[in-house]
């Protein structure tokens, strides 16, 4: 870790716990308590603990997926690690919709408090403000409110004082209830808490479903880890810490209320029926009288309030930073001048809330939603902390989850299984959460993916570990006929797979038994020109009479992911269509490198990208010119379009290209020449060690295009020509 990195490191451990309990505590069970009551009875209570168990086991695996990968950013930033480019967008867009939706959920609840405190005061107003209309009304206005605020560089969480005030708050209410057990008549508990199964075990798990929401929050630890210190130390214990903190403020308040907050000759099932989203403060009014039903009151506007702002302020870093990796539209990257705050993504987050609670029927869908979507989050972090430590993720000072792998297992099963159950038993909760799924991956599909599989080329050439985190070993194959060009082909499969995480696989093919030493000495000198005691070859030497179809054969047998072909006469290769012929064999990346005999890649200082058509080697060229700038900071790398008519709209799309590929450091020209394409490259590619070119389209053939070749045979600058798969 550099110093830098721990200057930025200033959270500790109270800090850290206390971001979790103000996320954790309040909000979720002033909202939830009475639909968990209404829907299981006493065992209501038994729901919360099942829920408290979850979300333990699942803390400890976001635990170690944090102190692996100490980096701000929470599940997303895991998945990015982790899954491939689209799986990191659906777990980014499942974890921004659980933010979205449990700022409904705190909206909402709001919106009832603060309904309930106007007719306290004006019991006047009562039939105007209990229009359903009206108190979405409420619960729109607090969340264009703060996105008003955060917008002008206000932070989330309500702050310590809020903290302090709630947990005060709920000390007060749970001892307050402690005179009333005792002067409660002998058999009055036992009794209020029978049948202890209303619904039976099924009420217990709707109830479950109902309110894992409530212990949502330690998860925004996670998302703040870059900022934590010690995090291998600090983070587990802040996660487990917080959690212990709800369960000492949940269960017995929920144990007080069902027992001693209940009206003579009344079941807790009937209250909260009657008052299913006032429940809590309704029960606590008949042992702490009307001052404790104010103190509930007053706590719950203070949680919903808080809640709704950190849940808002999460879902928009979420949305930033799939701006950033292009998963989201890369405008949602964009911040204030002054502030510096996602404004893009905060407008889209708070609108997307707004939307929801205009079409939630209540509390109850809100919270069964929010509940859903979470679990659906948290099983997709229990895969990834199984995956992330069987490829080797996290120093030796990384936390570890016990009883590994059972312990992780176990939380993905639970979590799977109770979203399953949540999805059917709350129709409307799993009809909005598939709905949301389904536009996402459309969207993904159609407007998202090609930006996104760029810039993720680009963050794998810049560490290439993510390579391994994902599971995957690329192997480049490489026909070698030429020992003399071996070294620069070596260079150019390294910066295609780094040799760290890949294999670069040497190929030579004997025509005959009679030409098998020859193949075989190829090999021998290709090895010998390349060892430079770092590079990690392979080679493989077969027999076959046509050497194109074997090129083939290797390549399907070794799984190839790229080939790299080092030719010196590419006519000859577009006469015989050898090219077409290969490359309709297999579908795969393809490079060809034709360079001078003393050319290394390593040397190259000044590369020139030539743009023209939307060509589909975007993300292969993104990956290619990264691994040439992660071993070569000082390089230069300039973009070049070439307008016939309209300057202004080339320049602008050069620069999109150039910033998706590279990003900052590049340099862009458009050049306005109506000579032919080929005469004006072959000009500027004399000022450039290298220029990279494109595979054209015939169909759906890859060709050498004509431009290519008039370019090849006018300069002698090394050219690395480039298609990505299908």
């Amino acid at each position: 870790m550099t110093q830098d990195n721990k200057d930025q490191r200033h959270i500790g451990l109270f800090g850290a716990t206390s971001i979790g309990v103000g996320a954790i505590v309040g909000g979720g069970i002033l909202a939830l308590a009475g639909v968990a009551f209404q829907s299981a009875g006493p065992s209501a209570i038994l729901s919360f603990a099942l829920n408290a168990i979850i979300a333990l086991i699942t803390a400890l695996s976001f635990a170690e997926m944090a102190s692996a990968f100490p980096k701000s950013g929470g599940t997303y930033a895991f998945a990015k690690r982790v899954y491939s480019v689209q799986m990191a967008f659906y777990v980014g867009w499942i974890v921004w919709f659980a933010s979205i939706v449990a700022a409904v959920l705190y909206a909402l609840g709001f919106s009832t408090f603060a309904h309930l405190v106007v007719v306290l005061l004006w019991p006047q107003t009562e039939a105007v403000i209990s229009r359903p209309a009206l108190q979405t009304i409420l619960a729109v206005i607090a969340v264009l409110y703060y996105l008003f605020t955060l917008t002008r560089g206000a932070g989330g969480g309500g702050g310590q004082w809020i903290n302090t005030a709630k947990m005060g708050v709920f000390l007060v209410l749970i001892f307050g209830g402690i005179p009333a057990l005792f002067r409660a008549p002998a058999g009055t508990v036992s009794k209020a808490l029978q049948p202890f199964f209303h619904y039976g075990p099924e009420g217990m798990l709707a109830a479950m479903g109902f309110t894992f929401i409530a212990f949502q929050g330690f998860d925004l630890i996670a998302a703040v880890s870059g900022e934590i210190k010690d995090p291998g130390q600090t983070i587990p214990k802040a996660m487990v810490y917080s959690l212990g903190a709800a369960v000492a403020v949940y269960l017995p308040l929920l144990f007080v209320v069902a027992t001693v907050g209940i009206p003579e000759g009344e079941s807790v099932v009937h209250l909260a029926t009657v008052y299913p989203e006032t429940m809590l403060a309704v029960a606590i009014e008949n042992y702490l009288g009307r001052p404790g039903y104010w103190l509930v009151v007053a706590a719950a506007l203070l949680s919903m309030l808080s809640a709704l702002q950190a849940n808002l302020l999460a879902a928009s870093h979420i949305a930033y930073a799939m701006g950033v990796d292009r998963t989201l539209p890369a405008e949602l990257a964009e911040t204030h001048a002054v502030h510096k705050t996602p404004v893009k993504a905060l407008v889209v987050s708070a609108l997307t809330v707004v939307v929801i609670v205009i079409v939630v029927p209540g509390v109850a869908v809100a919270g069964a939603a929010a509940s859903l979507i979470f679990l659906i989050s948290f099983a997709l972090t229990q895969r990834m902390a199984l995956l992330a430590r069987a490829r080797g993720a996290g120093a030796l000072d990384s936390f570890r989850v016990p009883f590994y792998p059972w312990l992780p297992r176990l939380g993905l099963l639970l979590c799977v299984a109770l979203a399953l159950f949540q999805a059917f038993s709350v129709p409307t909760a799993g009809v909005i959460v598939a709905l949301w799924l389904v536009g996402g991956g459309v969207l993904y599909a159609q407007t998202f993916e090609r930006r996104a599989l760029v810039a993720d080329a680009a963050a794998e050439a810049f560490d290439p570990d993510l390579i391994k985190l994902r599971g995957r070993i690329p192997v480049v194959l490489v026909p070698i006929a030429n020992p003399e060009n071996a070294a620069a082909m070596v260079e150019v499969a390294q910066a295609l797979t780094p040799a760290s995480v890949g294999r670069v696989l040497l190929l030579t093919v004997a025509l005959d038994l009679d030409h098998l030493a020859t193949a075989q000495e190829t090999v021998r000198q290709a090895l010998m020109a390349t060892s430079d005691g770092e590079t990690s070859l392979e080679a493989l030497t077969t027999v076959a009479n046509e050497p194109w179809k074997e090129i083939g054969r290797v390549f399907d047998i070794h799984r190839c992911e790229s080939l790299l072909l080092g030719l010196s006469r590419l006519e000859q290769l577009v006469e015989e269509r050898n090219l077409e012929d290969l490359v309709e064999q297999i579908d795969t990346d393809v490079v060809i490198l034709r360079a001078p005999k003393t050319w290394q890649a390593r040397t190259a200082t000044r590369v020139l990208v030539p743009v023209g058509g939307l060509g589909g080697h975007d993300a292969l060229r993104a990956r290619f010119l990264n691994s040439l700038r992660r071993t070569n900071p000082e390089l230069a790398i300039t973009y070049l379009a070439i307008a016939k008519r309209d300057r202004t709209k080339l320049l602008q799309r050069l620069d999109r290209v150039a910033q998706d590929e590279v990003g900052t450091g590049t340099s862009i020209s458009v050049v306005s020449d109506l000579r032919p394409t080929a005469e004006v490259l072959s000009e500027h590619a004399q000022e450039y060690d290298l220029v990279i070119l494109g595979l054209q389209r015939q169909g759906k053939q890859k060709v050498i295009g004509e431009v290519t070749l008039e370019v090849a045979r006018r300069t002698e600058t090394a050219l690395v020509i480039i298609g990505h798969r299908s």
